[in-house]
């Protein structure tokens, strides 16, 4: 229990009660099958539902894993961020906890930082079906707004699953204004401006049924607004 893992988890939770137990028993046999010292720390963000519940009976079993636990409701960015500062190991990602990315490639996220990468995500690549062809859309949108608007050459900054050098990525941290949905656009495009090596993995994105907790316009319509207001200091930042 003392002893430095060699990886940690960052799970956010926001009312995940329908599915936290199912995916962290899924998280847990993947990274069991590492053999290799890890931690999960879970950051809850004021649900309003059992989840907390749920976070401490599974850390009744597992006494090395941790919990912070918002007072009020600080955005998904906000979240994840306190996960990686509280993070002991060297290695720390995240995975959305709906595991639309699977599990099954964070040894390959891991492996990536291990070998010298600084940052290693999942990026989407979806498996059409009726149900899945607006979002498709809709991140392919992005995905090209992105990079017209920011001149960042990658493929999916709004990825779920992500994995960091937690040392190199701690200054980035510390430099993000925006704590929600745009948090994963900016700490990924600050992070290209400053030269980090990034690895993108091509991986399988399939959405099981359709909960979802991203309001479709508002936060379009916000993450837009936060892209104008980025773009401009992104500018700054590449003339200096």
């Amino acid at each position: 229990m003392t002893s430095t893992p060699e990886f940690t988890l960052v799970i956010a939770c926001y009312n995940e009660e329908r599915l936290l137990r199912d995916s962290v028993a899924r998280i847990a046999a993947v990274l069991d099958s590492m053999r290799a010292g890890y931690e999960i720390v879970f950051v809850d963000d004021s649900s309003r539902d059992s989840t907390v519940s749920i976070i401490r009976d599974i850390l009744e079993r597992h006494p090395a894993w941790t919990l912070i636990a918002h007072p009020k409701n600080q955005g998904r960015g906000s979240a994840v961020a306190d996960g990686i500062r509280a993070a002991r190991a060297p290695i720390v990602g995240y995975i959305d906890i709906d595991l639309s990315t699977s599990p099954w490639y964070l040894p390959r996220l891991i492996a990536e930082v291990r070998d010298g990468a600084d940052i290693a995500t999942a990026m989407r690549v979806y498996k059409l079906r009726p149900r899945t062809l607006f979002r498709w859309v809709l991140s392919k949108g992005y995905r090209f707004i992105m990079r017209l608007a920011l001149g960042c050459d990658l493929q999916d900054t709004e990825t779920g699953c992500k994995v960091f050098n937690r040392e190199r990525v701690l200054p980035v941290l510390d430099r993000i204004r925006e704590m929600h949905w745009f948090w994963d656009t900016e700490i990924m495009a600050r992070s290209y401006v400053a030269g980090y090596r990034i690895a993108e993995i091509p991986t399988i994105f399939i959405r099981e049924g359709s909960f979802t907790t991203v309001h479709v316009v508002r936060d379009t319509l916000d993450y837009l607004g936060n892209l104008v207001k980025f773009r401009a200091e992104l500018r700054a930042m590449r003339r200096r």
